[in-house]
């Protein structure tokens, strides 16, 4: 029951959490300050929301920079590279030019709050506040289950959750948390339009 407890106050504080980051659109930004103490905030803030501890540092092939609660495993790394290698190919093709980099990207790995869907699948998912989601099919009871979660804006930072298989789902989950990120500086109109699905849409947005 304490731990329910405890969940569903960062639930609470998650939720809004999330409101600011959709009116402010950032709420960790490097200007003016040191690069090793925005680094401190970010990582306070993602083990806040998640309630992990992420002190495994390291960066994919490509640039990318990854916090785990764990040694990441090197087929997540590749995974990761795979799912920011076909977000900007698609990207590009839209005409798109920020934020396209690698190195402009931070992914958190966290513990999964569960390790299988409703029909038995595999599928790692993290659990955030229902919100608009309430009421819905995906509500869990004040909060649904999400491959991941953008964090912030700037940094461009999100959370997805530790796999142990299905390296490809990590590479889809890596582009579509990332979607909304590259759309937020490339697109706002297309990115308020699609920042959550309780209205219909689904991932990918970029086709």
């Amino acid at each position: 029951m304490g731990q329910m407890f405890k969940k569903s106050l960062r639930a609470i504080f998650l939720l809004a959490v999330l409101c600011a980051v959709a009116i402010s659109g950032t709420l960790i930004s490097p200007a003016g300050a040191q690069q090793q103490g925005t680094d401190r905030k970010l990582i306070a803030y993602a083990e806040q929301i998640s309630g992990d501890t992420f002190p495994f540092v390291t960066r994919t092939s490509n640039g990318v920079r990854v916090f785990a609660r764990s040694r990441p495993r090197t087929e997540v790394l590749v995974a990761i590279n795979e799912g920011f290698t076909e977000l900007f190919r698609i990207a590009r093709r839209h005409g798109y030019t920020r934020r396209l980099n690698y190195s402009d990207y931070t992914v958190f790995i966290g513990r999964a709050d569960r390790l299988k869907d409703s029909q038995g699948n595999y599928s790692p998912d993290v659990a955030v506040p229902a919100g608009q989601y309430a009421g819905s099919g995906y509500d869990q009871g004040g909060f649904i289950y999400a491959g991941g979660m953008v964090l912030t804006f700037n940094p461009s930072a999100f959370l997805i959750a530790e796999h142990d298989r299905a390296w490809q789902r990590v590479s889809n989950v890596v582009r579509y948390e990332g979607e909304h990120l590259v759309l937020y500086f490339n697109d706002r109109a297309l990115y308020n339009k699609t920042a959550d699905h309780s209205t219909g849409g689904y991932h990918p947005i970029l086709q």
